[in-house]
């Protein structure tokens, strides 16, 4: 009698850090981050999400914003399809003080084990015409995806970019 044969799994940690931005246009910056994967990939423990603290530049690095945001989170999968990303979002006030976004990235989870360091570019969805864009900027509130989680998706993304922030998992 034959034993049945189980799906064998792998596991995926990943431990790193969200470590700075350069936005020289603004401060007072906090960031968000979460996953996207695939159908037969499962969170175990870990994180999936985080909001990190309001970093301000710095004297030293005038350019930087530090957030040091650790990320902790481990997956497991019988399948590479969907392998992870990661989507960061930037949030920072506004003149209104309102926040709002100032930018949107995504990366894949390096597949290889080591120490990485990633950098995303980072864009900011636009208003289609003049007069949206005017009222928008009236009231206080910019073009915003609902769900972040579209930017992994990768369709209709074209749009101005920012200096990225750095992103350096240890997998």
């Amino acid at each position: 009698m034959a034993a049945a044969a189980s799906p064998t799994v792998f596991l995926l940690m990943v431990n790193g850090q969200i470590e700075s931005a350069q936005f020289p246009e603004f401060d007072d910056l906090y960031c968000k981050y979460c996953f996207v994967y695939g159908y037969d990939w499962a969170p175990t423990s870990g994180l999936e999400e985080g909001i990190s603290q309001i970093t301000s530049k710095n004297r030293v690095a005038p350019q930087d914003l530090v957030w040091n945001f650790p990320i902790d989170i481990t997956f497991k999968s019988t399948n590479p399809f969907g392998w992870p990303q990661i989507v960061i979002s930037v949030y920072g006030p506004d003149l209104f003080g309102n926040d709002v976004v100032r930018g949107y990235g995504a990366v894949h989870i390096p597949f290889t084990p080591g120490r990485h360091r990633r950098t995303i570019p980072m864009f900011v969805p636009e208003s289609t015409s003049k007069l949206q864009k005017f009222t928008s900027w009236l009231m206080g509130r910019r073009p915003e995806f609902t769900d972040p989680k579209v930017v992994a998706q990768g369709e209709g993304r074209e749009g101005k970019s920012s200096l990225p922030p750095s992103f350096s998992p240890d997998t």
